[in-house]
């Protein structure tokens, strides 16, 4: 299975691993809890998809790379312990509570989640000392004669053989034990993921052309060359930061995330041929206003690639407006009870104010649970900021009767509200001069149909056009769209650029 449906897959195996009977029990006991091995290739994902597990859920996440530990660090450090024995006096071994275990107590002391999820990478790279206690864990939940405590939902992941040559077999009666994976690498659900998260548009166009080159390894003469979704995610991220200070993206800098000296090579060419487009079509003033007939004539006349790349760029400025659009969105959609609280509160600087602290305390504790994705993250520190500027200003107002305090919190909110819509309605504009642009140059290709495929796919851009409409993409779905066709077209867009 892809790495999509894997997630599914383990969220809902956790929810039901934590499901609880009416008296509080947990409905599968814990030791009828098998854990989860999740096996695929390096750099797939595995990590990510627990962070977001965690996040959705609620929940807190450990993570552990198991290769960073000795046999000391997991099962804890032996000392001596005096005991008697029907008169007679013994030295006993026990051992300290485990490194890994310990970080759980730590987690549910500091963060009050008291459910989560124990992820332990690379499980089947232990070493030597470490293994037979390590099968054991996977057997008995334990390390040592320390439980992984109730609630919490171990997963573990791992390499094929394949791929790290430090790999152990797990014997049967072990597999036996597991929820067992296998999760390969698949580019079109992770150019869903891209598109969400933002990857940089210069990358995934350059991935619709060269789908071979998402994911490859191989050994020869020179070593193991490699390439992984993490590396392309990681060089994404460098890559806006090279851009924002003006620096040259070079064949030395992509070969840090990409090892592969062919993929180098060409990609770091086509980057700059990227921006040549980038340049020669004056990309934000094409969605800014109604498209030249000059323009249109160019866009028709273009090679494949360049098409492909043109329609990423355009369609990656209306995905970062519309993700604009739909975190303000999410954060006063999220402060609607804070001001319904405050319009029935007799004192609102002081309910305001435990709002605040109410979120402050909510953030730092999944902070301190690894149970923050990265958008929850900024939706939070989003609104704990919106909040601070509404205490400030009635701080800076002396503001303390209850209406004028209520009156100007709601001012300021609606003036948010008002500035969301305007938001929305240049989002709109860019849609339609994209959707306008796109007809007109690309009539003859399969590009309205990429457009239209990656706006439905994507679940920012399907949520934003259920929640503020899309005429131009309603009326393009509805006519490219119709049944009689639809497989027609899929076999379009699977087939697309692989000439």
């Amino acid at each position: 299975m892809n790495i999509e449906q894997a997630k599914g897959y383990i969220k809902d195996t956790v929810k039901m691993y934590l499901k609880k009977d009416k008296y509080g029990e947990y409905r599968i006991p814990v030791v009828r809890q098998r854990p989860i091995f999740l096996l695929g290739a390096p750099g797939i994902g595995k990590t990510a998809i627990m962070e977001q597990i965690a996040s959705e859920l609620s929940i807190a996440l450990v993570s552990y790379s198991m290769t960073h530990h000795t046999r000391q660090s997991a099962l804890g450090l032996p000392f001596i312990k005096h005991n008697s024995y029907e008169g007679l006096d013994y030295d006993v071994s026990e051992y300290t509570m485990s490194e890994i275990i310990a970080s759980i107590y730590e987690i549910m002391q500091e963060s009050d989640i008291k459910e989560g999820i124990l992820f332990l990478d690379e499980i089947n790279c232990v070493s030597e000392t470490l293994a037979p206690s390590m099968l054991q864990f996977l057997q008995y939940k334990t390390f040592g004669r320390h439980k992984v405590p109730e609630g919490w939902v171990i997963v573990t992941a791992g390499n094929p053989p394949e791929y790290n040559k430090s790999v152990r077999e797990f014997d049967v009666v072990t597999m036996d034990r597991l929820k067992v994976i296998n999760v390969e690498a698949d580019y079109p659900t992770w150019k869903k993921y891209a598109t969400d998260r933002g990857i940089h548009s210069a990358i995934t166009s350059f991935l619709d052309i060269n789908r071979d080159y998402f994911y490859y390894m191989e050994t020869n003469v020179k070593g193991r060359m490699y390439i992984t979704a993490r590396g392309w995610e990681d060089l994404s991220e460098i890559i806006y930061m090279y851009e924002e200070d003006k620096l040259k993206v070079s064949e030395e800098l992509v070969e840090q995330y990409i090892r592969n000296e062919t993929v180098v090579k060409e990609f770091t060419a086509y980057y700059d041929l990227f921006n040549k487009y980038k340049n020669d079509y004056m990309v934000y003033e094409l969605l800014d206003r109604a498209v030249d007939e000059d323009t249109v004539n160019k866009a028709k006349q273009a090679a494949v690639d360049e098409r492909v790349s043109l329609l990423g760029m355009l369609l990656d400025i209306c995905l970062n407006d519309v993700k604009e659009v739909m975190d303000k969105s999410d954060i006063l959609t999220g402060l609607m009870p804070v001001l319904k609280t405050l319009k029935e509160s007799e004192n609102v600087y002081d309910i305001l104010s435990e709002q605040l602290n109410k979120r402050k305390d909510i953030y730092n504790k999944r902070i301190k649970a690894n149970s923050l994705d990265m958008n929850e993250k900024q939706k939070l520190r989003g609104t704990i900021a919106f909040l601070e500027n509404l205490l400030s200003g009635l701080d800076k107002n002396s503001i303390r009767e209850k209406d004028d305090d209520f009156n100007y919190i709601k001012n300021e909110f609606d003036s948010e509200v008002e500035t969301m819509k305007k938001m929305s309605e240049k989002t709109n504009i860019r849609l339609h001069n994209l959707f306008d642009f796109t007809d007109r140059a690309f009539s003859d290709g399969n590009e309205m149909i990429l457009l239209l495929t990656e706006l439905t796919a994507g679940k920012l851009s399907s949520k934003y056009i259920s929640m503020f409409g899309c005429p131009d993409y309603e009326r393009y779905n509805s006519k490219l769209m119709l049944s009689e066709r639809s497989s027609i077209i899929k076999k379009e867009i699977d087939g697309l650029l692989e000439i």
